[in-house]
């Protein structure tokens, strides 16, 4: 019988057309593939690595309104985050729960003002409301942060957002699109856009980055949603049409770089989130629990490259290091740090913008449809994807390049796993382990090796069932994303690449890339070392 893998390139063979071709597998591509074949049409999308390879499994892991959009004045964009924070909890409940963050307090005025904007956060949620905002004393504070600096504290403000495992949320996006018939298919990147008489886009020239092989793709309508790689589709196509005499496409990203440091759960030892709404330099700090750990972040960074694997730069792990260090009193030093990893944003730019200032930049997203009728979209953040889908969807419909539908059904469309009957979803911010499978933990245990541990949480049945039914081809596939250990605890993932490598080869029989995998791991456990 035909590897799954082997199936999937098969059925891209086919002679047929789609009604939409998306490019990208990652938050957005995801989204609009679930919206497109949910609403009957006829789905492929392609994604050059793996899914979620790039920005979407980097993210803070928060599912939030965005209070710090609240600040700017932005309440479109907070009514409409808020709002798509509850659909996410509601359609998967496994990988996405409320969470308590609470904002300590060091200075008089803090608890009051802060507590202002947060109670305005809540009525803007309205029933969408995770819990309601309470000012907290300075005993009740230390309770839920017992680990945070009580020199100088006032107190506090606790209120509710939500918590998420963004590369499971992005396969439970894919598999559930494969569900409803789109065919989804990881490692098989876009080369070329293909036009027909009129200069129109008709299609795609893809090929299969394992095998080399190359396959041509019809389709009504082409999605560019190759997140902070929009913009080399985007080139390929003013050069196709570049006989109209139009001007060279200006980039409409300006990349920012977001640096994550994981460390061990002593150092917050609460379910309760700390959150620094001003640093020293005007950023946000988070102090996150999540999957056992610890997630310290977040930076924001102009970068120039596109990076498939960017880099941290010693002073933004200085920055997390030193300002948790005023805020936990047992600071974490470099030695203390399980992994570090990072994520570029996709931040749209105006077009006289040079992107320097990315903090200034928009959290929207943007979506812009060519002369020759691609269709490319970018920004915007995980929380939104379902409502991004939609947009592009409608956009796509009133300029005729798909055939227009019934409205969309993915408001109160369960995500597979989530079916979980009477069972209560096991906190996201505990260890990781079979959980996060949702009502698919029977499959995964009755696979061979359901009793054979590699790693506390990860077990043979996972590798096997991340290989038939995930799209899992290598390790760093299933560590990095289908199991999170790398981003837990790099040299952990390190040590069992070997082991996990062996199981998806007699799977797949593909190239598991288990040397490539200890290299990257090695990258997310090396911090970068300071400057004297």
């Amino acid at each position: 019988m035909p590897t799954p893998r082997a199936q999937l390139m098969a059925r891209l063979n086919e002679t047929r057309t789609y009604d939409i071709a998306i490019v990208g597998g990652g938050a957005t591509g995801l989204g609009v593939a679930l919206d497109a074949a949910a609403r009957g049409l006829k789905v492929v999308l392609v994604e050059s690595h793996d899914f979620a390879k790039g920005t979407s499994s980097r993210a803070t892991k928060l599912v939030h309104g965005g209070v710090r959009y609240l600040a700017q004045g932005n309440i479109s964009l907070v009514r409409e985050a808020l709002h798509e924070r509850t659909t996410l909890l509601n359609n998967a409940p496994h990988l996405a729960q409320p969470l308590a963050f609470v904002m300590p307090s060091y200075k008089w005025w803090e608890t009051p003002f802060y507590g202002i904007g947060l109670m305005l956060y809540d009525l803007l949620a309205g029933k969408a409301g995770l819990g309601k905002t309470r000012l907290l004393g300075k005993e009740q504070t230390s309770a839920l942060l017992p680990t945070a600096v009580k020199d100088q504290l006032k107190g506090g403000v606790k209120y509710w957002d939500g918590q998420f495992n963004d590369a499971r949320l992005a396969l439970a996006l894919a598999r559930t699109a494969a569900a409803h018939g789109a065919l989804l298919v990881n490692y098989c990147s876009a080369v070329d856009l293909t036009y027909n008489q009129d200069s129109k886009v008709s299609g795609l020239k893809c090929q299969d980055t394992l095998s080399g092989e190359q396959y041509t793709i019809e389709a009504r309508c082409v999605v560019n949603a190759a997140g902070v790689w929009v913009d080399a589709l985007r080139e390929k196509d003013g050069v196709a049409n570049a006989h109209d005499g139009r001007r060279p496409t200006k980039p409409m990203v300006a990349p920012s770089q977001g640096v994550h440091i994981v460390v061990d759960r002593e150092f917050l030892d609460s379910d309760t989130a700390l959150m620094v709404p001003k640093t020293a330099d005007g950023r946000v700090l988070f102090a996150v629990p999540w999957l056992g750990k610890v997630i310290l972040g977040t930076t924001d960074t102009p970068r120039s490259d596109l990076a498939r694997e960017p880099l941290a730069f010693e002073e933004e792990v200085e920055f997390i290091l030193s300002e948790s260090a005023r805020y936990l009193r047992r600071a974490p030093t470099r030695a203390d740090v399980k992994s570090i990893w990072v994520g570029l944003r996709p931040l749209v730019k105006p077009q006289d913008d040079d992107g320097d200032n990315t903090k200034g930049l928009s959290r929207e997203h943007t979506v812009l449809i060519s002369r020759s009728g691609l269709v490319t979209v970018t920004g915007g953040k995980w929380t939104t994807y379902r409502a991004m889908a939609e947009d592009v969807l409608a956009q796509c419909m009133e300029k005729s390049l798909v055939p227009r539908s019934k409205h969309g059904v993915t408001n109160q469309l369960r995500l597979l796993g989530s079916q979980l009957a009477s069972q209560t979803p096991v906190s996201i911010s505990l260890a990781p382990g079979i959980h996060s499978y949702g009502d698919e933990q029977k499959t995964v245990n009755a696979l061979p090796g359901a009793n054979a541990e590699i790693y506390p949480g990860i077990t043979e049945a996972m590798v096997r069932f991340a290989a038939r039914f995930e799209y899992a081809v290598t390790v760093e596939d299933m560590l990095a994303r289908r199991s999170r250990l790398l981003f837990l605890e790099a040299k952990a993932a390190h040590s069992i690449a070997e082991r996990v490598g062996r199981i998806l080869q007699e799977e797949t029989g593909l190239n598991p890339q288990v040397e490539e995998f200890c290299s990257l791991a090695a990258q997310y456990f090396t911090v970068p070392v300071k400057k004297v």
